[in-house]
């Protein structure tokens, strides 16, 4: 019969969390990283529709570093 009583130590017992300064100094890079490709992103698609998008290439590329930034710390 298997004992399922154990104690796992404390130090164990918690996962370690990277930094804040960690996860802000990747958002940053991945930020700057995704800035030129959703410009031309968001200028094709004022080309293509002939307005302006409704949201600037400032702000999707924004969206995408808070996609991509957890998925890398969860790995």
């Amino acid at each position: 019969m298997t004992d399922h009583a154990f104690e796992v130590p404390a130090a164990r017992a918690h996962c370690q969390r990277p930094s804040r300064t960690e996860f802000r100094v990747y958002f940053a890079v991945i930020f700057l990283a995704t800035v030129p490709l959703a410009t031309l992103t968001w200028a094709m698609a004022l080309v293509r529709g002939g307005r302006l998008p409704e949201r600037g290439p400032m702000a999707r590329a924004w969206s995408q570093a808070h996609i991509i930034t957890p998925m890398i710390f969860s790995a």
